[in-house]
């Protein structure tokens, strides 16, 4: 099995990239699992405290129970994949099932801050774009998809979007085997990647 890590920031074009690969692969031998799936459950807490909840920072995530479903994967074993709403802050009490692959392609803002996890990919690339790209692309998503105003974005933005990513993802791009300038619209990037994969497969 061969496992890839992709990381970036919010807004960098990772979701793009992935989807790109897999575009170019005409193969069913490939498992997609996204960090956001494993932000820890929030149910317990008051909607006003969920709706503070800094997504950025690491401790908001169970790094544990996806390392442990990425190592059932290599074992053979199929998982139950947590559902995340960003809407409630909470997991649903549905699940998706993910079958082993060939290959599984991990896609997330943190994915290469956790050592555990990261010891587990065999690639690891970050999707790199300029902030204000970011920053528009977080704009259009957070207002169509997660139902926030423009101000709200910015506030979050600044608070904590920006120093997180300062503080936390821009330094993991240092253990990336393979950095995408220009996110989803790196077409060489994305065909050098299809083609290791290719031969993988």
């Amino acid at each position: 099995m061969l496992i890839i890590g992709i990381a970036g920031g919010t807004g960098s074009g990772k979701t793009t990239v992935v989807k790109k690969i897999i575009e170019k692969l005409s193969t069913d031998e490939i498992a997609v699992l996204s960090q956001d799936s494993y932000y820890k459950d929030n149910s317990s807490l008051p909607i006003e405290e969920r709706q503070k909840i800094n997504f950025d920072h690491p401790d908001s995530l169970e790094f544990t129970l996806l390392t442990k479903h990425l190592n059932q994967l290599r074992g053979g074993k199929a998982i139950e994949q947590p559902i995340y709403s960003y809407l409630t802050c909470t997991r649903a009490t549905e699940t998706i099932n993910i079958k082993p692959r060939q290959v599984v392609i991990v896609e997330g803002i943190l994915i290469l801050y956790n050592k555990n996890l990261r010891d587990l990919f065999d690639i690891k690339v970050f999707v790199h774009a300029d902030a204000d790209d970011r920053l528009t692309r977080v704009i259009k998503r957070d207002i169509i998809e997660r139902g926030r105003s423009v101000n709200t974005v910015l506030e979050r933005y600044e608070e904590s979007v920006k120093p997180m990513h300062l503080q936390f993802i821009e330094p993991s791009k240092r253990y990336a085997d393979i950095i995408v300038p220009q996110g989803g619209n790196n077409k060489v990037a994305i065909d050098v990647l299809a083609r290791y994969i290719e031969r993988k497969l």
